[in-house]
């Protein structure tokens, strides 16, 4: 399994605590970049005023540094694109019961 796999496995044990369902299954991380031992997580949160925009950083920072072959990891918060139901993985958009339909809405 590569860095970037242990990385993903890792961010997918975070959640936000209102939605029962990982934040990588939610489409909030946006990409990974893995230079050396140096992590850098790009993501979003549901909405700016997102209650758990301090909680969620500090979650994945703690699993991702607990990876032997990484010493850091940062953040870059972004707003665009905005975040949209439709970038719910398919089995998370079953597991909270949102149909195509919903999302088109």
């Amino acid at each position: 399994m590569s860095l970037q796999d242990d990385v993903v496995d890792q961010i997918k044990q975070c959640y936000d605590p209102e939605i029962p369902v990982n934040v990588y299954d939610l489409g909030l991380v946006y990409d990974i970049e893995i230079d050396g031992d140096c992590v850098l997580v790009q993501m979003t949160f549901t909405s700016e005023a997102c209650p758990s925009a301090r909680e969620i950083p500090v979650d994945i920072r703690n699993r991702v540094c607990s990876l032997d072959k990484v010493n850091r990891c940062d953040f870059e918060i972004v707003w665009d694109p905005a975040w949209h139901p439709s970038m719910i993985s398919e089995e998370a958009r079953k597991e909270l019961g949102i149909d195509e339909d919903a999302l088109n809405a």
